[in-house]
This record gives C-alpha cells, sequence and structure tokens, in this order.
C-alpha cells in the first residue's frame, strides 16, 4: 500500500492540483473504527462483544467512549459509557486499509461501490457497515448479536475532491455517479 502511495498515488495527485511541495500531497493520517452501543448501552454483554469486534478487526485494544453531558430524552447520563473506538496510524493502518479495500468490502452483501458524496468538507471519508460479518475476523457461526461499524479514514486533503483522487488512487471501489 505505501509502495502504491508513493510510486503512483502522490505524482498524479501532484500533477492533477498543481502541487508543487511533496509534503502538501494529501495523505492518511489515521483511520478510527467506531462503535456505538445505542439503545443497548446499559447491557454489558453487547459492550464487550463491541469491544471484542474492535480487538479482532484491529488488533488494538478498544477504548470506551462516553457521554459528555447528559440528555434526558435519550435517557442518557453524563459519563455512560455509550460506545468503543479503536484508532490505527502507521503500518498497523496501511494494512486495515489494504484488508478493508481488497477483502472486506468485496465480501459486504450486495456492495454496488462506495458513495464518492459521503467525504466531509476536510477530505475525511467516513462508512458504515450495517453487520460487521464482512470482515474475515469475524465468524458467523460465533456471533450473537449483530451491530453496526462505522469507520473513518482521516486524511490530509484540504477538500472532498482531493480526498476523493487520494482514495481512489489507492484502490477504494468509488461508484460512478451513473449509478446514483
Amino acid at each position: 500500500m505505501l509502495k502504491r502511495y508513493r510510486e503512483t498515488v502522490v505524482p498524479a495527485l501532484k500533477e492533477r492540483f498543481e502541487i508543487s511541495n511533496l509534503n502538501a500531497v494529501p495523505r492518511l493520517e489515521k483511520v478510527v473504527l467506531n462503535i456505538g452501543l445505542g439503545k443497548q448501552q446499559g447491557d454489558a454483554k453487547v459492550l464487550e462483544t463491541a469491544q471484542q469486534t474492535l480487538t479482532r478487526i484491529s488488533g488494538q485494544k478498544p477504548v470506551l467512549t462516553k457521554a459528555r453531558k447528559s440528555i434526558s430524552g435519550f435517557k442518557l447520563r453524563e459519563g455512560t459509557v455509550i460506545g468503543a473506538k479503536v484508532t490505527l496510524r502507521g503500518p498497523r493502518m496501511l494494512d486495515f486499509i489494504g484488508k478493508l479495500v481488497n477483502v472486506t468490502l468485496p465480501r459486504v452483501r450486495d456492495f454496488q461501490g462506495l458513495d464518492p458524496k459521503a467525504f466531509g468538507n476536510s477530505g475525511n471519508y467516513t462508512l458504515g457497515f450495517k453487520e460487521n460479518l464482512a470482515f474475515p475476523e469475524i465468524k458467523s457461526d460465533e456471533v450473537e448479536r449483530l451491530h453496526g461499524l462505522e469507520v473513518t479514514i482521516v486524511t490530509t486533503a484540504a477538500t472532498p475532491e482531493q480526498g476523493l483522487a487520494l482514495l481512489t488512487g489507492l484502490g477504494f471501489p468509488f461508484r460512478t455517479s451513473s449509478n446514483d
């Protein structure tokens, strides 16, 4: 993945966006995997399952996320555990992205390609999985409860166009506008 980035993606991005400084070329910064517990936030078994899932997928121990403030409409108190997340950087991030593009996304049921409009204003991309069975580390016969998973790819791209060009160059399968 790193070799592909240096040899093909960087020159293409420099030419397309007329970037003269090598350090200004968009690059991957980190990948954040997040599982929110939602309505099941009080269930310790669901939290444990979410932590095990993140550990298997990422190879790292997840950090618990807690509510920053109380919201009575959601029956949420400040400090309550509401999810778990893992941040990947460096070689682990590159390994995960390679696995995501080459193994996980092709295993998603009814996959039509990634939505190119899902970029944030700063060139970061977020995709969600309704179920985590697409990941090869998760065995379908061991799963008791299905839960979603959110993957955020943080880049140094300044615009969504630069982020799209970066991820397309790295092999992400974005769908063309004619499929929308």
